[in-house]
């Protein structure tokens, strides 16, 4: 089972705040390209900034345009490496990718040197492999914070290198007995001045909602999900909209086709490829029909949101199914399978959940329980208590 952290051990009342906030520090959060990966760093640099106003923060990873484009909402430099996964293909295709690697080590190790890092953290993606085995050759302090209820294989390589290991669930396959491991729950982020400004006109949309309106939350994960934006837009024509608001998060790639569909309906609804603001949508919503990335259970519990979860069945060894089940046994979520996902389904479930108003209060009280909100707080005070400031 894994070790519980202790808050108290880290608790910012204990620690000469004023010494923090004036002290050298250099941290460098490895890893991202997806959203699951890169807003728990995110959100443990924000927290971080927080005690310590003067640290530097360099985000290394992907040239991803995602990546790219939300650390620079955020306001944190970023460096992009080579790196390319292992797991999977053709074994011309490992041997390149290990080329890769070893290319990204050498660019990690002269980063790290002329950085001069006092903390290295991994949050993930094939990116953050190089740079904490690089931190683990110089000695560098060094954790990996791991978001799902099974690991992928780079976190699960590099517990092997890691000082602590942080889990986002308590229950965390292949790490619940390393003595490395401290269970927080997953970090989640913050918005900033610049992102309010900039999702300001999106969400305002979402803003003109009666009270007598069900608010519905629709989210494919960053990406979008192609199977969850058409089961709803089947679901919602067998459905009375009545009385009914749809926020749909769709996907670059199904924007235009979701909105004229929604059009069609004249259902009042606010249809965009990606908010910026997430967080403060969900406090909107009623219930939310969403992937199972670690990441949206964790904003689920947060604020104690009834949800349908439709696990993405590509996931690497299949974990936000996992992910989702433990909403689920808990009575905090319905698990529908993507295979099993279709209009008549999600319609009878919908329709199930709106006309039983105790137990969606049951199903949200229920997350609440699992909320960890201070996890973002905890891992930074761990990282700036690894250095005698």
């Amino acid at each position: 089972m894994n070790a519980k952290i202790n808050p108290n051990k880290y608790d910012l009342a204990k620690f000469n705040l004023a010494k923090f906030n004036l002290a050298k520090f250099n941290l460098i959060v490895a890893g991202g390209k997806t959203g699951g990966h890169l807003f728990p760093g995110i959100a443990i640099a924000q927290a971080l900034k927080a005690i310590n106003p003067g640290a530097k923060i360099l985000f290394v990873g992907t040239d991803a345009p995602f990546e790219i484009a939300t650390l620079k909402t955020y306001e944190f430099s970023h460096k992009a490496i080579m790196a390319k996964p292992i797991k999977g293909g053709s074994l011309f295709g490992k041997l390149i990718s290990i080329g890769f690697t070893l290319g990204s080590l050498i660019q990690s190790l002269v980063l790290l040197v002329r950085f001069k890092p006092d903390f290295v953290l991994g949050v993930g993606g094939f990116s953050s492999f190089a740079v904490v085995l690089a931190a683990w050759i110089l000695r560098i302090p060094r954790a990996i914070q791991e978001q799902n209820s099974i690991p992928g294989i780079t976190n699960r390589l590099l517990s092997r290198f890691s000082d602590t290991i942080f889990t986002g669930f308590e229950i965390t396959k292949g790490m619940d007995q390393n003595p490395k491991t401290r269970y927080v729950g997953n970090p989640i982020r913050r918005t900033n001045s610049v992102q309010t400004r900039e999702s300001s006109k999106e969400s305002n949309r979402a803003t003109d909602i009666g009270p007598e309106n069900f608010t519905l939350l629709v989210t494919g994960g960053s990406q979008g999900a192609a199977s969850i934006n058409h089961a709803v837009m089947e679901a919602l024509t067998l459905m009375d909209l009545a009385h009914l608001h749809i926020i749909h998060q769709t996907g670059l790639a199904e924007e235009s086709q979701i909105q004229k569909a929604y059009a069609k309906l004249k259902v009042s609804s606010t249809v965009q490829a990606f908010f910026q603001d997430m967080p403060d949508l969900q406090d909107r919503a009623d219930l939310v029909v969403t992937r199972a990335g670690a990441s949206t259970i964790s904003e689920l519990t947060l604020k104690g949101l009834p949800a349908i979860l439709v696990p993405f069945p590509h996931a690497a060894d299949d974990h936000q199914t996992f992910n989702a089940k433990i909403l689920a046994d808990r009575g905090a979520a319905i698990l529908i399978a993507d295979r099993d996902l279709t209009g008549p389904l999600l319609k009878e479930t919908l329709q199930g959940l709106m006309k039983d108003k105790k137990k969606l209060k049951q199903m949200g009280f229920a997350a609440k329980t699992l909320a960890m909100p201070d996890a973002d707080k905890i891992i930074a005070a761990a990282i700036l208590n690894t250095k005698d400031l």
